[in-house]
This record gives C-alpha cells, structure tokens and sequence, in this order.
C-alpha cells in the first residue's frame, strides 16, 4: 500500500492534468482522477508493464471519462420513465443545424 501512495503522489498532478485537458471541468477531472486512482488500486495486479505506468493511469483515466460522458449522455437523452424523447432529439438536431447554418453565413 505503501508503494502506491509514492505512484499516487507522483502521478496525481500528471494524470488530472491529462484528464483536465479531456474536459475542462476542475471537479470533474478531480473526480475522474480519484477514481483512476481507486480503480488503479484494484487492478494494479494487472499492470504487467508493457508501458510506462502513466501510460497505464492515463488509459484508465480516459475510458473512466469516456464512461462518464457516455452515462450523462444516456441521462439527457431518456426521460424519467426510461423512454427516448424523439421529439426532444430532432429539436435539438434542427437547433443544431440552425446554428450551423448561421456560422456558416459568417
């Protein structure tokens, strides 16, 4: 345990920066961090060093984002009874292709 609070303290800056550069959102990177590291911590068995462990923390901290992103997109996307508004999507779909169109005169 011991050896992974060195890794912690040495990588923690280097990763959250990583992950700050991803989404740039302070908390949420800080979160995203923590659980790279929690989830490091569970599966540092499996590191075979095959890479640098940066490299490794930086995977994790990736795909942790990318899982996130993904969850939040399922919770905007579906209402409250778990079903897809179709109409709420091609609103925003039609918004989107408006605000392209503006750009685009510009």
């Amino acid at each position: 345990m011991e050896d992974f609070q060195e890794i912690y303290n040495q990588y923690f800056t280097d990763v959250y920066k990583y992950v700050l550069s991803l989404c740039r959102e302070p908390q949420l990177a800080e979160e995203i961090t923590q659980e790279t590291f929690f989830k490091a911590l569970k599966n540092l068995d499996s590191f075979r060093g095959q890479c640098r462990l940066y490299v490794w923390l930086c995977q994790i901290a990736k795909n942790t984002y990318f899982s996130h992103q993904e969850k939040v997109s399922k919770d905007v996307d579906t209402e409250p009874d778990g079903s897809s508004s179709v109409e709420d999507a091609l609103l925003r779909k039609e918004t989107a292709f408006e605000i392209h169109q503006i750009l685009h005169h510009l």
